[in-house]
């Protein structure tokens, strides 16, 4: 089967792109991306130059930080 017929949901995904994060987070595409570029950040997957989010390290920091600039 073709993955255009059965896409994963993103809650069932490992890891997320930028565009998929902002969305399932409601957290803008540019703030997700100046996270990824923090020092040991706990959710970014460097996969060659393209950066994914890992999505349960993602909902964890999420949990855990009471407002983000």
């Amino acid at each position: 089967m073709s993955d255009i017929m059965n896409p994963v949901p993103i809650h069932e995904k490992l890891t997320l792109t930028v565009k998929e994060a902002a969305a399932y987070s409601n957290i803008g595409m540019n703030l997700i991306d100046k996270l990824l570029r923090t020092p040991n950040c706990p959710f970014v997957l460097f996969v060659g130059t393209k950066k994914l989010v890992k999505r349960k390290e993602f909902e964890q920091f999420i949990s855990n930080t009471l407002f983000l600039k």
